[in-house]
């Protein structure tokens, strides 16, 4: 079996070394990666640094966004083929893995839109000078994503740092980095200059680790555990480069006795479910008011109950999840919950005929959750929802706060003034209220507090945090 290559410099180059690329649905081999280390990293960076210095640097922004809405067609073209690739590298129903084709697309032309529209400021000074603030890009950047959206993180991230006139190395998740290599094979036939975008493929603690630590990447951004981003961020801290980090959550999904519960129930379920609740936004607790508690748990407890499991191509409620590690990490969780004595209020079902091999877990709704129990506390990463009853509005903030995490937060109730006053009080990077997600959204700025990280990607935010500010004073007298 060829293993696909990495993408350096415009050219495809292989590893003496490979890894397998696992089927999560089946369980079975499908195809090889070569597995990067410390010299295809070094390649790659030499590569992104010709690239600045070269044909990509001289582009003006207006060439560099004609560039990416290029790519976007290409990307939109052949939508069907990365949505089938998605699905069978990392599981998910193919319904979701082609949203996240059509999103990645939409990245490109957003920042595409937007490379020539980053504006600097004058600023008024002492007669006789002239002040403004300009943006460039830091240089060579490393991106490195994680394995549960790879189409959609990828866009998330290289279209800013490329909108910006930065040079990219990626480095995608060794369980998932088909579709990133193929994004290349786009970029190229879109006429990005060779170097401009680069694709290394590898372990995290050989390639990642590379990429992190050398002297040639001027930013680097990481999606992935807080404790591979405080190594990231040890690393880049020696070469005193800026870091921008999404390190997961613990979201709270607040829910008082006035909200529209119908509506709160579907969005719930949907934010904990999906991608088989490998999202870093997943609203894994939901906070319930006493009154409703019952009654509303009830309703979610019927909704689990008719969810389905299955694999990519059956496109059912979910897939499965990535990898036999998560599966049992997963799975851990829900027999620590029965150690434990916690209320198993419902679970999902297998589809018919779901391969065996696969790596499946029921979607799983447990009640009664103490707030500062480990399942109340820790990530899951998967279909793991805890429900948690308080009395009021005061005990409703202090457990949405009540974790390290700070990433998303949910509030559903009609009464604008505990709306505005939550929104206020949780920390949390963005606020949800009658809504969750509001349909994932290019434009909406996201990142976190606390242990969730620092920075922010999406939306106009992002394109600074690959900019550096440059100040230049010029006296002409007056």
């Amino acid at each position: 079996m060829n293993a696909h290559q990495h993408f350096i410099g415009g050219t495809w180059t292989g590893s003496e070394a490979t890894l397998p690329v696992i089927n999560p649905s089946h369980g079975q081999e499908m195809a090889r990666i070569a597995r990067g280390g410390a010299a295809e990293i070094d390649a790659a960076v030499k590569a992104g640094h010709a690239a600045m210095d070269g044909e990509w640097g001289r582009l003006d922004a207006a060439s560099r966004g004609r560039l990416m809405l290029k790519l976007a067609e290409l990307i939109r073209r052949d939508a069907e083929i990365l949505a089938q690739m998605e699905s069978e590298d990392v599981g998910k129903p193919l319904t979701l893995a082609r949203n996240d084709a059509q999103v990645c697309a939409r990245y490109f032309e957003y920042y595409g839109g937007a490379a020539d529209k980053v504006h600097g400021d004058t600023i008024p000074f002492q007669n006789g000078f002239t002040v403004m603030t300009v943006y460039e890009p830091h240089g060579v950047v490393g991106v490195i994503v994680p394995w549960n959206y790879p189409l959609q993180m990828t866009g998330r991230s290289v279209a800013p740092a490329l909108a910006m006139g930065n040079a990219v190395v990626l480095k995608p998740a060794e369980d998932t980095s088909l579709s990133a290599l193929h994004l290349a094979k786009l970029a190229a036939e879109a006429g990005f200059p060779a170097g401009s975008l680069n694709v290394v493929t590898g372990l995290g603690e050989e390639a990642g680790a590379a990429l992190a630590s050398h002297k040639g990447i001027h930013h680097i951004s990481f999606t992935g555990s807080r404790e591979v981003g405080v190594l990231i961020q040890t690393a880049a801290a020696k070469n005193t480069i800026p870091v921008t980090l999404e390190l997961g959550g613990k979201s709270p999904q607040v829910v008082f006795a006035d909200a529209d519960l119908s509506e709160a129930g579907t969005v719930i379920v949907k934010a904990i479910t999906q991608n088989a609740g490998q999202t870093c936004s997943a609203g894994s607790r939901v906070v319930i008011e006493d009154k409703i508690y019952d009654s509303f748990t009830a309703d979610l407890a019927k909704r689990f109950k008719d969810l389905r499991v299955g694999s990519g191509e059956q496109d059912l409620d979910l897939g499965p999840v990535v990898n036999a590690k998560q599966c049992e990490r997963v799975q851990s969780y829900i027999d620590l919950a029965r150690r434990d004595g916690l209320t198993i209020l419902a679970e999902g079902e297998l589809g018919t005929n779901v391969p065996g091999d696969g790596y499946y877990v029921r979607p799983t709704l447990i009640g009664d959750v103490p707030p500062d129990h480990r399942l109340a506390q820790e990530e899951i990463f998967g279909p793991v929802l805890v429900a948690i009853r308080v009395r009021d509005e005061a005990e409703a903030l202090a457990v949405a706060n009540g974790t390290e995490y700070g990433l998303a937060a949910g509030i559903w109730t009609q009464d604008l003034g505990k709306a505005l006053r939550l929104s206020k009080g949780i920390k949390s990077g963005q606020v949800f209220v009658n809504n969750y997600g509001a349909g994932g959204g290019v434009e909406l700025p996201f990142g976190g507090v606390k242990g969730s990280g620092h920075g922010r990607e999406k939306g106009f935010e992002a394109l600074y945090g690959f900019g550096a500010m440059k100040m230049i004073a010029i006296k002409h007298g007056v």
